[in-house]
């Protein structure tokens, strides 16, 4: 195991931050793990613990075949943001901004530099274009700020991996997955191991989120040389670990345990592993996923469990004002997975409750909510 310390630009004066990177194994192949980017989704980060256990072993007994780098900290910044003794992990306070958006739009940095470069050989066109994502990543002007050093790195260590799972959670959830739709044949596999209760699919939800950051430039090159052999090679995919306090050892292990056999299945580990179930979640798209928000102000009393299928014109929660004495129920508008709700149980405006992943779309435009 090597590891590598990354320390992040702009920190405080007396203060330095570091990024932590764990490599484990050699080879032709390689995958990218990171956990936490939303630094309050702490699953993930029970997972990695895990994770790093066993890719060790694995490592001593000579059964990785490939390059593991796993990232337990992904985001050390949002890690030491506490409130008044709250967690605020999600928005970086400085600026406000999502940790998990406006990751450089590596297509459009190195489209430049592949004019007149790429061809028919498949295999070369992958050596020749991780290499100049590599190159233009280095060659940026430097980071204007601690945040966009810390997403550049990450970036770097990811964009020549075949695999790349970014694990995170939702408030209350069952576990999804969100992938583009030219790779879902190979996600499923994943889906089933990890006992999926959704899987959302799009091409690009909008936002420049990191999986899509790692995946999209491949469709996007493709799309800019048409003539050139340019397979969606990097497999790319968040992994929300159900919600925010599944943090159980027992659960974690047995994430772990499905994450290593899912990379087995990619080339990386060798050996015998348990083959994915054959029952797994369906696959729907993105923009049909319906988001329920309060009609007014109250307390939130929930009346579906998360995971549950639910038929359009279900009731899924009802907001009680105790001043004015109002009552509204709120029902799905649509056909669908409930896979996750919100933690505070206080409506407020603007802000959804629920969201049913429903096979008919809905919705247009960005399709993540910040």
């Amino acid at each position: 195991m090597q590891r590598i310390d990354h320390e992040l630009p702009w920190a405080t004066l007396g203060s330095r931050r570091q990024l932590t990177v764990f490599r484990f194994g050699s080879g032709p192949c390689k995958a990218y793990i990171q956990a936490s980017l939303h630094a309050d989704e702490l699953p993930g980060m029970r997972v990695a613990i895990e994770l790093k256990r066993r890719l060790r072993e694995l490592e001593t007994q000579g059964r990785l075949a490939g390059v593991v780098e796993l990232v337990p900290v992904a985001n050390p910044i949002g890690l030491g943001q506490m409130v008044q003794g709250q967690h605020q992990g999600r928005y970086e306070l400085a600026s406000g901004k999502n940790f998990n958006r406006d990751f450089v739009d590596l297509a459009a940095v190195v489209a430049p530099e592949l004019q007149g470069r790429l061809g028919s050989d498949g295999p070369a066109n992958v050596r020749l274009i991780r290499s100049a994502m590599l190159e233009a990543l280095e060659a940026l002007a430097p980071a204007g700020s601690e945040l966009e050093g810390m997403q550049r790195l990450l970036l770097r260590h990811a964009c020549d991996a075949d695999v790349v799972l970014d694990l995170h959670c939702d408030f209350e959830a069952a576990v999804h997955l969100y992938g583009i739709p030219q790779q879902w044949p190979t996600l499923r596999s994943l889906a089933a191991r990890v006992r999926a209760g959704t899987v959302l699919l799009a091409e690009d939800s909008g936002g420049s989120s990191f999986d899509e950051a790692c995946s999209l430039p491949w469709l996007r090159l493709a799309q800019r040389f048409p003539a050139a052999n340019i397979a969606p090679v990097c497999l790319a995919t968040t992994v929300e670990l159900g919600g925010m306090d599944h943090t159980e050892a027992d659960q974690a292990r047995d994430y772990a345990e499905a994450i290593l056999a899912f990379l087995a299945e990619q080339g990386l580990i060798v050996g015998d592993w348990p083959a994915a179930p054959e029952e797994c979640c369906e696959a729907v798209p993105f923009d049909g996923t319906e988001l329920l928000y309060p009609p007014h102000s109250g307390v939130v009393s929930f009346l579906q469990p998360v995971g549950a299928y639910v038929e359009a014109g279900t009731a899924l929660f009802e907001v009680l004002d105790p001043l004015d004495d109002r009552r509204s129920v709120i029902h799905a508008g649509t056909a669908g997975v409930l896979f996750a709700i919100e933690r505070m149980r206080f409506a407020q405006p603007g802000r959804w409750l629920a969201k049913v992943a429903g096979r008919q779309s809905i919705r247009q435009g960005r399709l993540l909510n910040d």
